[in-house]
């Protein structure tokens, strides 16, 4: 996991590694009955058998399927018809991936709302063993989103990203993404600045409810996140990385950070004004620590069921 991301800076860019079809389409069905549900334009690049599992999710969660197609606030592609329109010879072409998929999501954004994106036009290409076309791809993805603001969610099946020999191209593959999914981690890399606590407790949260987990466990984890975020923007001042762990007693939080100092634990009374915050981790959490190498640390919280 890199220091930080290389996703573009105008919205998130996450890859969800899932193990089996369910995953994907509970997970993907949320992610875009919550884009609808918050007035965001929702894009679908997927195969067909995807696209009606999507559907019946967005049914299941009370959303006419066929009025938000009608009014355009849900766009449904075929992931192979799609890249078709971009692919010459079999390599990508860049002008056409703007001009077909930046036409798409440009407008979109033509309305004034949000724009929520799930594709898998990658994942097409990573299974046809061209790996390379898909970073390609990916890279794509980002450089749309310098110009234009989205949220993009891409899905890879896990047997399929965790061979042997593509082991460098899965690590450029997360490189290019601001969030890492798998059915029982998620993670994500932020900027050393005040925003990005509220980011991370945001992640940690949506993973957790994700999880089943209760609500009182949530609020304390979002406490927790938040205090160790903050230490590293803070203290740290360096970009900062998110890790939340499903176990099978609870949920692990680790925050790293590019300072090899370890954070300081107040000793009490009013007049200190730093180091409380790790008082509050060490009263939420049932065990916590600190490993640390000669660059950087991590700071760790865990939080039982």
């Amino acid at each position: 996991m890199t220091a930080q991301a290389e996703a573009p800076c105008g919205g998130k860019h996450a890859v969800h590694f899932y193990e089996h079809e369910a995953d994907l389409v509970d997970r993907v069905g949320g992610y875009l009955s919550e884009a609808l549900g918050d007035g965001a334009v929702a894009i679908a690049i997927a195969t067909e058998a995807h696209r009606r599992a999507f559907e019946e999710k967005l049914e299941d969660a009370g959303i006419d399927v066929e009025d938000a197609l009608w009014n355009g606030m849900l766009v449904s592609l075929d992931a192979a018809a799609t890249m078709a329109h971009f692919m010459q010879a079999g390599r990508i072409d860049a002008h056409g991936f703007r001009r077909v998929i930046g036409g798409v999501v440009r407008e979109a954004a033509s309305t004034g709302r949000p724009v929520c994106a799930y594709g898998e036009m990658v994942a097409l290409l990573w299974d046809a063993g061209d790996v390379v076309s898909a970073i390609e791809l990916e890279e794509l993805w980002n450089d749309l989103g310098r110009d234009l603001q989205f949220t993009l969610l891409c899905g890879y099946q896990t047997d399929a990203a965790a061979r042997p020999e593509h082991a460098e191209a899965l690590r450029r593959v997360c490189q290019l993404h601001s969030e890492m999914v798998h059915p029982q981690e998620v993670s994500g890399r932020f900027a050393p600045e005040m925003l990005s606590p509220g980011a991370a407790r945001h992640l940690v949260a949506g993973a957790m409810r994700a999880w089943g987990c209760d609500e009182a466990m949530i609020a304390d984890a979002e406490l927790v996140c938040t205090e160790l975020a903050t230490n590293a923007v803070v203290h740290a001042r360096t970009a900062f990385s998110v890790v939340a762990r499903r176990k099978r007693s609870g949920v692990r939080i680790s925050v790293h950070d590019g300072s090899p100092l370890p954070p300081a634990l107040a000793d009490g009374g009013p007049a200190r004004s730093s180091g409380r915050g790790l008082q509050l981790v060490a009263l939420l959490a049932n065990d916590w620590g600190v490993e640390k190498t000669s660059a950087r640390k991590t700071v760790w919280a865990d939080l039982r069921d």
